[in-house]
């Protein structure tokens, strides 16, 4: 068992001195802390005490049991309350009650249990009804304390509590629970006490001190509670790290119309706006405002009349007790340099303070406020920009489903790609373009998605998928054209051949409406109301300092002019990957590549390849004058052969009469061209050392593209080839060879000089050990990391979701590896072909563009290592902007700690 006897478990803080301040939230938890710190500015806190998170950690080492030493610091801390509220435990004629409520280092509300009004029992009621000269209030309190600690620390369902206070106000004929009398309580409390002894092996306990140790193990107890480890997991809190339990001298709302309770933010969470925000209820304790069980009032007289009340506020009803509380609100604020979230009680005209902690937010509120307290001086602009979570732009840049909106949810997947979308269900992607063009709105759900499904995820407007994880071809080509998608929803049964999907015993079919939440992962039945993004102007201000702080520029992945024009509207400062398969999905495009890749021979391959161009040549144009001069990385074709292949005999067909070919011939064809593992197959650099004629009409149509882009903007344009899947330097040395050998061919015939540059993808870990090697020969590296993570895990992308989700759940990682960069792994390769290439070729341009591009944790790590750029998908140009500016400010300041 480990040593106890020395620690420190308990801090006391009342009458304006705490043992603990606002720095110590780690030991003593966010609630604790701040208690703590308002009482050393000598604000109006009950006295009370706090047991560290450290107590929490040893009582679940050591089999639930509480350590040495820490009972003789909670009664010695009990009896410091006791002094200055001059009252006694336990005693019968001037009792002290107390609340025991969890608080751990980051806000969890309403994830762990309290109990307030603890001490009372058969004799100290009385006491209470004595003092208060108020019988009704003290069984009321009675009554509430039964429930509470049967429910949290006895285990008795807190519904049977309700069904016997529901029967007893039927039998009073009571709509209300402040209808009850005295004697009504009584007998509540009577029926109460019963169903515990009945429930339980033990009856209610009357000692406090056995109500104490109770309340605390339950605190404690709750840290494990189903609600909290998701919780917990849902927003990245390590379950080391334990909750306090705070407990205090109760102050009581509830006795008489001169005392309530209520809860207020120092600026609206919703809007940002700076103004006093809250509700309260007259003659009730806490948990009576967040039940619902009576309609809360509005704090101030400006909140009363937006909302239309006939009910008076705070400000009118109890002038004095808000003119305090007003200051109060300004003085935390101020102190504090944040939004503060705050619980107080009026315990007869007297104000008393509960708990601040900083107050959550949304993204739209949480610019605003940065912006606002930038402005003012309240804090600087690196705090301000530091302190909006770059994922939550997501918020800003899509529909979101309506905070208060009803949800019919059938199914849950992967939130792959954020934002909400309502439309029929459409099972084919041709089905999809199709009701598009009659301007009807669309769903496309399918087993799994492919490239050749692009027309018809364009047309949709979500993407429901039962495979895939979060980097399957759904989520990243969903990310790129901003449209949400849910990946993954394994529950969902899709029957193509019946035109139905099937999921929790409901059976949905072609044409029926359904809502995707792309944020949450949710499939809900219906069209459910949306709330439409808006970019306001306090967005705009705080994008212009994060960008005049950070040093990697942030580049986009985009192929279409669409998405380059999108990205370029989010601030994206050139293409950082041109997927040039993604060029070649339309109709009369795959049939072109189709033909080139069944082609037999180099002639026939080379004739394919000629009708493909001109458009490719004209794509590249487009970009390249959207871009107008900014740096486009074109990768050469990488994807396997077999997602270009014809499948159905429809399609080999049409193939076969283009090519002037028997379909037997081709089918046979099409056979030998199948891979048993495509993904570490014939793609990539292999295709160009295999067919060099695609390498050669590729880089090509690049150059002859820069030369027009050029000539018609004016501005010099100097394209960046990518050669993908490069593991051998020799491998870049051939590919290399002939790019080099198109371009002086175009250079002749144009009569042109131009500058280009000729870089390798680093995504396989042979080409990250023989970095410095392959510099000799690559002007510039960028960093595949979706493929860098599968060849380095050796796990496919789009199988991984399905065992990956129970790693995070057991515990064996805390991040999928497609979502957030592995840094000990995948980014020791990264790190190390980064120093290897800068070695050889000093100033050498790096670069990312797998998915991690946009996800701020692994931006922070691009940043350490000292990439010139990031590449994400558009949507998510803001949010890599952000976070390149947080990132960079965090290195400077380590740099100089």
């Amino acid at each position: 068992m480990a040593e106890s006897n020395a620690a420190k478990w308990v801090y006391t803080f009342g009458d304006g001195k705490a043992e603990g301040d606002a720095s110590m939230r780690d030991l003593l938890g966010g609630k604790g802390a701040n208690l703590a710190e308002m009482c050393a500015l000598g604000l109006p806190v009950p006295p009370g005490f706090s047991v560290t998170t450290e107590a929490c950690n040893w009582f679940y080492a050591n089999g639930k049991k509480f350590p040495d030493g820490m009972k003789e610091q909670v009664e010695a801390a009990l009896a410091y309350v006791s002094g200055l509220m001059g009252r006694e435990f336990g005693s019968s004629s001037h009792p002290l009650l107390v609340s025991v409520r969890s608080g751990a280092r980051a806000s969890m509300p309403g994830m762990m249990d309290t109990v307030l009004n603890l001490g009372l029992n058969d004799e100290t009621v009385a006491a209470l009804a004595s003092e208060a000269g108020d019988e009704r209030f003290a069984y009321d309190s009675y009554r509430r304390f039964i429930q509470m600690y049967g429910d949290v620390v006895m285990g008795v369902d807190h519904e049977m509590f309700e069904e016997i206070l529901d029967e007893a106000k039927a039998n009073g004929g009571y709509e209300q629970d402040t209808d009850l009398t005295a004697d009504d309580w009584k007998k509540v409390i009577e029926s109460y006490k019963e169903l515990i002894a009945r429930e339980c092996e033990e009856g209610f306990p009357q000692a406090p001190i056995d109500q104490i140790w109770g309340a605390i193990g339950a605190v404690f107890s709750s840290w494990m509670n189903q609600r909290a480890i998701t919780y917990r997991r849902l927003h990245d809190i390590p379950p080391e790290w334990g909750t306090a339990v705070n407990i205090q001298a109760m102050v009581f709302g509830n006795m008489g119309e001169t005392s309530s309770t209520g809860v207020a933010f120092t600026r609206n969470p919703s809007t940002g706006e700076k103004a006093l925000y809250g509700e309260f209820l007259v003659n009730a304790q806490g948990e009576d405002v967040v039940a619902g069980i009576r309609t809360p009032q509005a704090l101030t007289e400006a909140a009363r009349i937006a909302s239309g009340s006939d009910k008076p506020s705070l400000e009118k009803l109890m002038p004095d007790a808000f003119e305090a509380f007003q200051k109060i609100c300004d003085r935390l604020e101020q102190h504090y340099r944040d939004v503060q979230d705050m619980e107080f009680t009026v315990e007869r005209g007297k104000l008393w303070m509960l708990q601040t902690r900083t107050g959550k937010r949304t993204a739209r509120a949480a610019l605003r406020i940065a912006v606002e307290m930038a402005k003012d001086g309240l804090i600087t602009k690196e705090e301000a920009v530091g302190r909006i979570d770059p994922a939550s732009l997501d918020q800003l840049l899509h529909p979101t489903i309506a905070p208060n909106a009803e949800r019919d949810v059938i199914a849950t997947g992967l939130p792959a790609s954020p934002g909400a979308a309502t439309g029929e269900i459409v099972f084919s992607p041709d089905e999809a373009e199709k009701l598009k063009a009659q301007g009807r709105e669309v769903i496309l759900v399918r087993v799994e998605t492919s490239p050749e499904d692009i027309h018809g995820m364009h047309a949709s407007q979500g993407i429901l998928t039962a495979r895939g994880g979060m980097t399957s071809h759904a989520a990243v080509v969903a990310r790129g054209m901003g449209k949400p998608c849910v990946a993954g929803a394994g529950s969902v049964r899709i029957d193509y051949n019946t035109g139905e999907m099937r999921v929790a015993g409901r059976t949905l079919k072609e044409g029926e409406v359904i809502t995707l939440d792309g944020s949450t992962g949710q499939v809900l039945v219906g069209a459910v109301p949306m709330v439409q993004p808006e970019l306001s102007g306090h967005f705009g201000t705080l994008m212009e300092w994060a960008d005049n702080m950070r040093r990697m520029q942030v580049r986009a992945n985009a192929e279409t002019p669409a998405d380059a024009r999108a990205a370029r509207s989010f601030g994206a400062e050139g293409i950082g990957l041109c997927r040039t398969e993604h060029m070649f999905f339309d109709d009369e495009r795959i049939l072109w590549v189709r033909e080139m890749i069944l082609a037999e021979n180099e002639k026939g391959r080379r004739e394919a390849l000629a009708k493909l161009l001109p458009v490719q040549r004209a794509d590249f144009v487009e970009l390249f004058q959207i871009m107008a001069g900014l740096p486009v990385t074109i990768r050469l074709l990488d994807p396997p052969l077999h997602e270009f292949l014809p499948h159905t005999d429809e399609e080999i067909a049409e193939v076969a009469s283009a090519m002037g070919v028997e379909p037997d011939r081709l089918r046979r064809r099409t056979e030998t061209l199948r891979e048993f593992n495509p993904m570490l197959g014939h793609r990539g650099c292999r295709l160009a050392i295999s067919y060099p004629e695609i390498a050669e009409m590729q880089a090509r149509a690049i150059f002859e593209a820069a030369i027009e882009a050029g000539a018609k903007e004016g501005k010099t344009v100097v394209p960046e080839v990518m050669v993908p899947l490069v593991g051998l330097r020799s491998e870049l040395d051939f590919v290399k060879a002939r790019i080099d050998a198109v371009a002086a061919e175009v250079m002749k015939e144009k009569d042109v000089k131009f500058d280009y540059m000729v870089g390798t993808m680093i995504e396989l870990p042979r080409a990250a050990l023989v970095a410095d090697s392959i510099a000799e020969a690559a002007e510039f590296f960028s960093f595949g990391t979706n493929d860098l993570t599968q060849t380095t895990f050796g796990i496919s992308r789009d199988d991984a979701a399905s065992f990956l989700q129970s790693y995070a759940v057991k515990g064996v990682i805390r991040q999928d590896p497609f979502v957030s960069i592995d840094v000990d792994g995948v980014g020791a390769l990264v790190r190390m072909a980064s120093e290897k290439g800068r070695a050889t070729r000093p100033g050498m341009k790096l670069g990312i563009c797998g998915e991690h591009g946009g996800d701020p944790a692994s931006i922070r790590f691009c940043e350490q290592v000292g990439l010139d750029y990031v590449s994400c998908s558009p949507f998510r140009v803001p949010i890599a902007r952000l976070a390149a500016a947080q990132a960079a400010t965090d290195v400077e300041l380590s740099s100089t700690a």
